[in-house]
């Protein structure tokens, strides 16, 4: 199916689609069949100055940012409900350009980016600014402004979604975007810029510059007209775009990087089936694709025979099929480079002494896709590679534990801490351990609920600042203070 579509994969800027400058493009293939589905603008350093001019001309002639709030949120009501409108075409759009179900790809990725610019819409005319508590001879004001040119750049795993947890506050707060996706999955945002303009988001506040890392992605964190960037993605590039950021005009960096998550799984479990449940479904979903992907499962010794024979069970259904059916659960992997990571990874483990349980293997190769087999390892040593390094693949490293404290000590072992979760009855216990636990977020007795209204982060090396909710907004405004010198106030 994937060969019969043909998209129109130029740039986006000023309003319009562009080749890149150079003329040069990068094929864009399917990870379901391998074949090509678009021929994708290779932007440069010309391509993201052309952008950020064209957001910076847009800024400063305020045609964005000086409208009213109540405007900038009915403009992004209607983007909001144009992705809705469109969610057949940006779901199959998804699918064929990442690989993920097509039942995910609308029903989760559409949906939540839909719902995620549509509350921050809603959002940005309920914010109030604030007046100090100073003396009768002085009136100070601390009120918001946009920051200016946002740069942004996002991963493959969930091209819409990591898209709108930045655009949505830095467009509602008034800013111009540029925004690069990712090389192995452009296809969706720039659909989605398409989408904006026809909303009423005016020409050059909203520019998608796709192409290579070093290519486009480090001149936009270099430039010296980008005010503020931010990233999601690997920690090894998440670092590199903070030097970046300093070698250029100190822009403020936000970056959300990488997970090795914790699950906990104690004898007092409320619900063995759900903690089964939810921690297969967590961590094949997306293909295990998903930086918050719950990799390490501790799991106490008394319990971990009857979970592992649960959880076993459970593993079949997760075997890839195409994601273009309806009923599949488990895609393929985004591309060929990311499906020899994965398997080199699951090799090592076995090297190192793991016990392989289940999977293990590339599946469907007679399709030309990037699938691998729901992988379980038990016997895992917190010290192995399979428990310390990111695999973003459909992985789980099984350990065991036999008191709290050392549960903890195991989980806090990681230059991670994105999120973890915890399962016992004991409410006690499931607060001690969620305070103790060095994580951005911890779930208990559930993994992986959450909305809009949280933030999303993580600790140590899972990067800086938090998308979602309202604290998204410090990310993309400037606090000023205005004090007012009041000479002879009234004396009533």
């Amino acid at each position: 199916m994937s060969a019969s579509v043909n998209y129109d994969a130029r740039a986006f800027i000023a309003g319009a689609r562009v080749d890149a400058r150079s003329g040069a493009r990068f094929d864009c293939l399917s990870p379901v069949d391998g074949k090509k589905i678009a021929e994708v603008a290779r932007c440069d350093a010309g391509d993201v100055d052309a952008a950020v001019q064209a957001a910076r001309a847009a800024f400063e002639d305020g045609r964005w940012r000086k409208l009213a709030p109540a405007h900038r949120k009915r403009v992004l009501i209607k983007f909001a409900d144009l992705i809705i409108a469109h969610a057949d075409e940006l779901a199959l759009m998804e699918t064929l350009d990442m690989g993920k179900p097509i039942q995910y790809a609308k029903g989760v990725d559409v949906n939540s980016t839909a719902n995620c610019i549509r509350w921050y819409g809603e959002a940005v005319d309920k914010l109030y600014d604030e007046i100090a508590p100073t003396p009768r001879t002085a009136l100070a004001l601390i009120t918001r402004e946009p920051m200016g040119v946002v740069g942004v750049i996002v991963p493959w795993n969930y091209p819409m979604i990591m898209a709108a947890w930045k655009i949505a506050p830095a467009l509602a707060s008034g800013n111009s975007v540029v925004l690069k996706p990712s090389e192995k999955s452009p296809l969706t945002a720039l659909r989605l810029a398409e989408l904006a303009l026809q909303a009423g988001v005016p020409a050059g506040v909203f520019n998608v510059i796709p192409g290579y890392g070093a290519e486009a992605g480090s001149p936009l964190a270099l430039h010296m007209d980008v005010d503020c960037i931010a990233f999601t993605g690997s920690t090894k590039v998440g670092k590199l775009i903070h030097v970046m950021a300093g070698q250029s005009n100190l822009k403020r960096a936000w970056t959300e990087l990488g997970g090795k998550s914790a699950n906990i799984v104690f004898a007092d479990c409320p619900d063995l089936d759900k903690a089964v449940a939810a921690s297969i479904g967590s961590i094949f979903f997306n293909q295990g694709e998903s930086c918050n992907a719950p990799s390490r499962l501790f799991v106490e010794a008394s319990i971990k025979d009857r979970f592992l024979e649960k959880a076993l069970a459970l593993v079949p259904s997760y075997m890839p099929g195409d994601p273009l059916d309806k009923k599949t659960v488990m895609g393929a992997l985004v591309d060929k480079t990311q499906h020899e990571t994965v398997l080199r990874y699951i090799e090592a483990g076995q090297k190192e002494g793991a016990k392989l349980l289940a999977g293990g293997q590339a599946a469907r190769v007679e399709t030309g896709g990037y699938y691998v087999q729901p992988t379980v390892f038990d016997g895992v040593s917190n010290q192995m590679t399979i428990a310390r390094e990111e695999i973003f693949g459909p992985v789980l490293s099984v350990l065991s534990f036999k008191e709290a404290h050392e549960a903890v000590s195991q989980a806090n072992d990681s230059v991670y801490g994105l999120q973890a979760a915890v399962w016992t009855r004991d409410i006690n216990k499931a607060h001690g351990v969620a305070r103790a636990l060095r994580a951005g977020t911890v779930h208990v007795n559930q993994y992986d609920e959450d909305d809009i209204t949280v933030p999303f982060g993580g600790y140590k090396q899972s990067g800086v600042g938090r998308d979602k909710s309202l604290h998204a907004f410090d990310k993309y405004t400037e606090m000023k203070t205005t004090w007012l010198r009041i000479d002879s106030p009234l004396d009533v």
